[in-house]
Formats: C-alpha cells, structure tokens, sequence
C-alpha cells in the first residue's frame, strides 16, 4: 500500500528542474552536498545548510470512510552561487533569477504539462518560501534557501 508521495515527488522535482532549460548551466544536486564541490551555480534538492530535514511532511484523511488520505509537504531546497570576485549585487541578481526558472520550471507549458504535478506525483507544488543569505569569504557567495510545498492524495 502506498504511504507517502514524497519519494516520487522528490525524483519528479528533480526531473523537473534537470530538464528546464533555464537550469542547464546550472549543477542540481540530489540531497546534501559532497566534498569538494567546485561549481559555481548549485541548486540542491532536498538540503538546506543548517537544515535536518529534508522533507516534512503531514497527512490527514480525506473524508469519512478514511478511504484516502491528504498529503502535504514541504521539499527543502537551497541555491547557490559563487565568484571570485566582490560582487554582491550580481550575486543577488544571478541566485533569484535561478529561483525565477524554478518556479517557471514548475507552471505547465505545452511542452510540459506536467510540470505543477511533478510528472504525476502530487496533485499540485510550488514555490512558497525562501531566505537569502550572503557572504563575502574569497569571493562573493550568495545562497537561497527555498521550498517548494506540495499537495498529494494518497
């Protein structure tokens, strides 16, 4: 019996955001980070610096009967970019505008109408949180913290 939507919706995520063309010069990662990560632009799915949990998450019935059950919960996600240089406000600029594709990543299109429903996982995701943080160490760093929140029936 199926108990929870959040293993597929965390790999539709992930699907999603590896096929929008907006993110393509940009590393998506599954989960925490590894070692010695040299890239400049990275966008992790289920990790946020500071963050335990991956994934929270809540279910209730659907109705009397207790026949389904509704599912929400909330995929943790954060965004990085770096340079050697000390530019913040291109920082900025660049780490909200890869938020930009990801939220356009996830509005239905002609080409992907699947995308809200993360491939047919949840009923519905989107955007719905975000902290910038920023940093000047031998280089400029600027890093959001984000999370997309779904809806599933299960």
């Amino acid at each position: 019996m199926l108990t929870s939507r959040v293993p597929a919706a965390v790999d539709g995520l992930l699907a999603v955001l590896r096929a929008a063309p907006g993110l393509a010069d940009v590393t998506v990662v599954d989960g925490p980070p590894a070692l010695n990560l040299t890239d400049r632009r990275l966008l992790f799915v289920g990790w946020q610096p500071g963050g335990e949990t991956a994934v929270s998450l809540a279910q209730t019935f659907n109705g009397a009967g207790a026949r389904t059950r509704d599912e929400t919960f909330q995929i943790a996600g954060y965004i990085e970019v770096r340079a050697g240089d000390k530019d913040m406000q291109a920082r900025r600029r660049e780490v909200f505008a890869i938020l930009g594709e990801i939220e356009t990543a996830l509005r239905a299109t002609t080409e992907a109408p699947e995308a809200p429903t993360l491939g047919g996982a949840v009923l519905w995701a989107h955007l719905t949180a975000g902290d910038l943080s920023q940093a000047q160490a031998e280089g400029s760093i600027a890093g959001l913290a984000f999370t997309v929140t779904c809806q599933a029936r299960i």
